[in-house]
């Protein structure tokens, strides 16, 4: 998808990657890209990052960066874009952004394995979280339709993550949800022991993760 994304921009001086965490995309944005501003509020997240050529850290929210006017190519939130100010952010998108240029958020949210496991999770996890989602959850949720940007909108190819995944990776990733965070992960137990009964240790099976897309072109 960064590749298309990159095919679709008006030129590959620049991109802009708010909400970078750990850096994950901003190196496959360097792929495609001369230069990479990431930048995150989080002091933590930015010392953790790995550093790549022509990728340049910031701690800075995304409703502020420290670019300059139209200096941007494409900026792209990856999984990050339900936490930002709608206002202040589609603000900042029109400032940074040169004529032409896009503005992309992406991000997966529910996962499937077989029929097995996706009505574990679905009846003893996700009907026991639904009622502690934030809006922001629930904007990826919904496929981001809900979700206000600059510019005229752009379709895209869709797309998904494969993975070959063990059942102890299926658990580490539902254990970072925030929501889990705030609840505390004995909510998972039920979830849990029952996916051990149908997932031994060591096997791996096939995850995907629809993405969803919103692309604009100001």
């Amino acid at each position: 998808m960064i590749a298309e994304l990159a095919s679709l921009a008006p030129g590959r001086d620049l991109a802009w990657y708010p909400g970078t965490g750990n850096g994950q995309a901003a190196r496959a944005l360097a792929r495609h890209f001369a230069a990479v501003h990431a930048s995150d509020p989080s002091s933590a997240q930015i010392a953790a990052a790995e550093p790549v050529e022509r990728v340049t850290y910031a701690v800075e929210p995304a409703e502020r960066c420290g670019l300059a006017d139209a200096s941007c190519d494409l900026v792209l939130a990856a999984q990050a874009a339900h936490w930002f100010d709608p206002e202040q952010f589609g603000a900042e998108v029109q400032r940074v952004l040169r004529p032409g240029g896009l503005v992309a958020a992406i991000g997966y949210g529910w996962w499937y394995v077989d029929s097995q496991v996706d009505g574990i999770i679905g009846e003893l996890l996700l009907k026991r979280l639904e009622e502690h989602w934030l809006p922001g959850n629930w904007l990826l949720i919904d496929g981001y339709r809900a979700l206000r940007l600059p510019g005229e909108e752009v379709r895209m190819t869709p797309a998904a993550i494969h993975l070959a995944w063990e059942r102890d990776q299926v658990e580490a990733y539902v254990l970072s949800w925030s929501v889990v965070q705030k609840l505390g992960a004995e909510v998972t137990d039920d979830a849990f022991t029952a996916l051990r009964s149908v997932w031994p240790d060591g096997q791996r099976r096939h995850v995907t993760m629809p993405v969803v897309s919103r692309v604009h072109r100001l």
